[in-house]
């Protein structure tokens, strides 16, 4: 786990974000992922300075073990100096050894927020779930930590103020609040109240905002006039040539086929490309979540 002293801000990531939903559904069933409901709440990871260190980091592993629904996996959580925040050995099990930084003896507030990453990790590896290279892999695993409902802690770990700033995983701080809100819309929750951070409520905001844009495109209902103008647009020229497909300058995409010309955009959801004939109001319902879309094509 990622633990570098300066905090890169906006979203260079969403790509790969955006595939890393679309494989987790692919991997579980859309009531699987609905069964991460609700999120760990914040009484269950408290770490008080109070607190013994080892006996408080193993039951907060235990929580976050129960919540990833690894009821059989016993995680040994021990401290020394590293270079990074965290890791973890990754063997056959039952037993699984994570490591967080010495830092954390002192800063006990966010040892939830390293050990919910680092059991992800064990969750992955037991879905055999895995994206090809440490950055690409890394950024699923802080995205399926935060959409399965444990990584609100990882951005409640972001603070910055003008002499210091802390951040935690390979996410920016707004596409931590991406992922976030993207849940938040999935599974009807709101996780703004179980922020300590300021700066994290604030990136929490920039991530909802671009996860409500995405939700508000053509061929969507939902999507304003100058959208829905340039839809119009887009679509007259891809009639007008049949030879060639065309592109919106956002995610939707026009193709001709044996039944005439589709749109194809992508689920709001789960990020899996939808494609549904032009024919004015139609229902789409995507085959991977199986969320259902009122479009106007």
């Amino acid at each position: 786990m990622g633990n570098g002293s300066e905090v890169v801000h906006g979203f260079p990531h969403l790509d790969t974000v955006r595939s890393a939903i679309t494989a987790l559904y692919r991997r579980l069933s859309p009531e699987s992922v609905l069964s991460y409901a609700p999120s760990v709440l914040p009484a269950d990871v408290a770490f008080g300075d109070g607190d013994d260190l080892h006996l408080g980091a193993q039951r907060v592993a235990r929580a976050l073990v129960h919540h990833l629904r690894l009821p059989d996996a016993r995680v040994i959580v021990g401290f020394r100096e590293m270079e990074h925040a965290a890791s973890v050995e990754l063997t056959a099990g039952p037993e699984y050894f994570i490591e967080l930084n010495d830092r954390f003896r002192t800063h006990r507030r966010d040892i939830g927020a390293a050990l919910a990453h680092e059991i992800t990790h064990v969750l992955l590896h037991r879905l055999d779930l895995s994206f090809p290279g440490t950055r690409d892999n890394e950024i699923l695993t802080d995205t399926v930590t935060t959409y399965l409902g444990a990584g609100w802690l990882l951005l409640d770990a972001f603070r910055e103020d003008a002499v210091s700033s802390q951040k935690l995983g390979y996410l920016t701080p707004e596409e931590f609040g991406y992922v976030l809100a993207g849940r938040a819309m999935a599974f009807d929750e709101d996780p703004r109240t179980w922020f300590t951070s300021p700066q994290a409520y604030h990136a929490y905001t920039r991530g909802r905002a671009q996860a409500l844009l995405e939700a508000q495109q053509p061929p969507l209902t939902t999507a304003g006039r100058l959208g829905r103008l340039r839809y119009a647009k887009d679509r007259r020229h891809a009639r007008d040539h049949p030879g060639a497909a065309a592109s919106g300058p956002f995610a939707y995409a026009f193709e001709h086929g044996p039944e005439g010309l589709r749109v194809s955009f992508p689920c709001t959801t789960c990020h899996q490309r939808i494609r549904v004939p032009v024919r004015g109001r139609v229902r789409a319902r995507c085959g991977l979540c199986r969320t259902v879309l009122e479009c106007d094509t």
